[in-house]
């Protein structure tokens, strides 16, 4: 079983939806982030892959840390992931890029998607809107 080192934010816009991505040729709707480089930390993975995702560019004091967390991959087989999520207000719009195919926006009370990766359904989720989820 293979565990990989990913960073990933809980991006929420003014009226306090959370931003959901959808890379290129897979189905599930995951947090905006990627997988860490290595001599890479956390925060330094995390705004690299915002940059790349999104062309966004947040400074490191926007993210604040919302924890750890392990939950099974959402597009690899047989693979976990070792999740540090943070969280932070989006300054602006973005749009997709890179990789990334889609963008949704997902409200407390709205029902999430049933292609929603683990790591949201299970950890995330609950932990941001717990009477919602």
């Amino acid at each position: 079983m293979t565990t990989l080192t990913i960073s990933a934010a809980c991006l929420f816009d003014a009226a306090g939806r959370l931003l959901l991505v959808r890379k290129r040729n897979t189905q599930g709707f995951m947090l905006p982030g990627g997988k860490a480089e290595p001599g890479e930390d956390a925060l330094t993975a995390l705004t690299r892959e915002l940059q790349e995702e999104l062309n966004l560019s947040l400074p490191a004091d926007a993210l604040q840390p919302l924890g750890q967390f392990h939950a099974a991959a959402a597009n690899e087989p047989d693979t976990w992931i070792d999740a540090s999520v943070f969280q932070a207000r989006l300054p602006h719009e973005v749009s997709a890029a890179a990789e990334l195919e889609e963008l949704r926006w997902l409200a407390p009370d709205d029902v999430p998607p049933a292609t929603l990766a683990p790591l949201l359904r299970e950890h995330v989720l609950p932990l941001l809107w717990p009477a919602a989820h």
